[in-house]
């Protein structure tokens, strides 16, 4: 094995703003805790949590590196004495707490997978962050099972093109909202059965028209869509929010919750135990990472830039004119 450097490049946030505070910059590699791995970062994700963080709306969590970057795909460079199944060496992708916008990242080993076969660096990087996230919300609480039908906002997304594909790898019937006529050719040629343009569009009644309502809604908008999401939901419906885009106040009927026996749920990732994501990561493993190696889902990569370009690469996803992920390259 070879030695270590003492010091790496990584981006770090230099104080709340735009893009441009994000500033390259060298720090000292990080050195496994107990129960953590180091990986030598490859690749990793641009995520909106990113965008929040270096606005200063969202902090990293109590333990966790200042620096972003929810994911990385990489190869094993040390690991803490009492780590197993991981020795250096191994190829891995893996969930973040933080900290992978640099050449060196540690990570909680049960937050780690291995590369799906036939997976480079590039792909394996757009994984994590979507995939557990929407395994986790679509269906460990939104319990979507096959023959149900799911309306998934934001279908353009990293986390819009890994849920289309998910649910309909698994039965379901997939309604979207889009922005533009080209995100919904783009959803559409990804599996998705409708879908909506939500400008100027009453997309609601839209999809009421198409489903005469639907048993799951992944929301990541909120605010006056949930109002609209709850009426769209069948019997025993549920509808599993996971960002708030358009603000996290909203006014809805209990009346139609209780009449329709609706469940309202949601989650965000970051501040879940090493615990739950082991378990999620498992999941994954279990009944995703074969369809990933047999072609049947797909990360969707929209552009590359290397790690010292991060400020361009949120100015990229901040324009949302991408289908599927913006992605940093070490």
């Amino acid at each position: 094995m070879s030695a270590l450097p003492a010091t790496m490049t990584c981006v770090e946030i230099t104080k709340a703003g735009g893009p441009e505070v994000l500033v390259p910059t060298t720090r000292p590699v990080p050195v496994p805790k107990a129960g953590e791995i180091l990986i030598k970062v490859a690749t990793t994700g641009i995520n909106r949590p990113d965008i929040a963080q270096r606005q200063g709306t969202y902090a990293a969590p109590p333990g966790a590196s200042d620096l972003s970057g929810l994911e990385a795909a990489g190869t094993v460079a040390a690991v803490a004495a009492d780590v197993t199944g991981w020795k250096v060496g191994d190829t891995v992708c893996a969930l973040t707490p933080g900290g992978s916008y640099a050449e060196y990242c540690t990570v909680p080993a049960p937050q780690c997978l291995p590369i799906p076969k036939g997976f480079d660096m590039l792909q394996a990087g757009a994984l994590p962050e979507n995939y557990f996230t929407v395994w986790h919300n679509l269906f460990e609480r939104g319990l979507l099972t096959a023959g149900e039908s799911v309306l998934i906002h934001g279908g353009a997304s990293g986390i819009g093109t890994t849920a289309i594909q998910l649910a309909k790898a698994f039965g379901a019937t997939v309604f979207t909202t889009v922005r533009t006529p080209e995100k919904a050719a783009a959803v559409k040629a990804l599996g998705a059965d409708h879908a909506i343009l939500y400008k100027d569009n009453d997309w609601a009644a839209e999809v009421k028209k198409l489903s005469g309502g639907v048993d799951v809604v992944l929301d990541m908008v909120a605010g006056d869509y949930l109002p609209k999401n709850l009426m769209l939901l069948k019997q025993d419906g549920r509808c599993v929010i996971i960002a708030v885009q358009l603000g996290p106040v909203a006014t809805v009927s209990a009346g139609i919750i209780m009449v329709n026996r609706l469940t309202v749920t949601g989650s965000t990732l970051r501040p879940q135990s090493i615990a739950n994501k082991g378990r999620m990561a498992r999941g994954l493993k279990d009944k995703v990472w074969p369809l990933l190696e047999s072609g049947k889902v797909k990360p969707i990569i929209y552009k590359t830039f290397p790690l010292r370009e991060a400020a361009a690469a949120h100015a990229e996803l901040e324009r949302a004119d991408h289908v599927g992920k913006v992605m940093l390259t070490v």
